[in-house]
């Protein structure tokens, strides 16, 4: 296998898509939104990417073991823009392969068209939190507009420490390439799962590219998770008090 290796399943003509991306990271956000999309949408598997840099190891589903790998599905919704929509279930595992597998995902966009680039994550707050904001950062000012129009906040050195993994390079080699990119961070303890978070973003991400989702299986998810707070809030007010090691991340 090449270092980067891009398989071909489905050629789809798609007008003006938007690539969105949503790899695992904090309280798992991105990941949480895209894989929404894909189960409230129609979608098809255009290509998977395979690298060297993935984890040593594959996915078991009903018996079938899966290369480790991250797929773009195309989906036309009625309402809105068309979308190429980047999941998987890994990041890299070192730098060289977060920029070559940033290339790779750049180039699949660039096969289909892509006019912007938009990167779901999440920003950690550190604590629990109630009222989930979303925080932006682009590489255009007309996207710094779009987004403020839709409630999106920009906060001076925030995210503290930058972006990193694949939302970040997005970012940094989108704009070497000349192409409009942005990051919607919906704010997360980061010790959990974050469906609220995700909702949060998808909800920004919906105002500004125009598709429709129900987000009734999310609100499910938000109420288990909810009921994970309440216990860690139970902890934090009992004795002994919850260690930094009780609220680990378990994203």
């Amino acid at each position: 296998m090449d270092e980067f290796d891009i398989e071909s399943h489905a050629e789809v003509d798609l007008s003006e898509p938007v690539l969105i991306e949503g790899l695992p990271g904090v309280g798992h956000v991105g990941k949480l939104a895209a894989e929404h999309l894909l189960e409230e949408l129609d979608s098809e598997l255009v290509r998977r990417v395979y690298s060297r840099h993935f984890p040593p190891q594959v996915s078991v589903e009903d018996g079938r073991a899966q290369l480790a790998c991250a797929e773009f599905h195309a989906v036309t919704p009625e309402e809105g823009q068309d979308l190429l929509v980047l999941t998987g279930d890994h990041q890299a595992q070192d730098n060289e392969g977060h920029y070559g597998l940033t290339d790779a995902f750049l180039d699949v966009a660039g096969e289909f068209g892509v006019e912007t680039v938009y990167a779901l994550g999440g920003v950690p707050t550190g604590e629990l939190i109630e009222e989930y904001d979303v925080v932006g950062a682009t590489t255009t000012d007309d996207l710094i507009d779009d987004l403020e129009d839709i409630g999106v906040e920009f906060r001076e050195n925030e995210p503290a420490g930058g972006i990193v993994g694949v939302s970040g390079l997005l970012l940094g080699l989108s704009d070497r390439r000349d192409l409009p990119a942005a990051c919607l961070m919906g704010e997360t303890s980061g010790y959990l799962v974050d469906p609220k978070s995700a909702q949060a973003v998808l909800e920004a991400l919906e105002a500004l590219v125009g598709f429709e989702v129900d987000y009734g299986s999310l609100e499910d998810r938000a109420e288990e998770m909810e009921e994970v707070v309440r216990k860690i809030q139970e902890m934090e007010q009992g004795s002994p008090t919850a260690s930094d090691e009780d609220l680990r991340y378990i994203g």
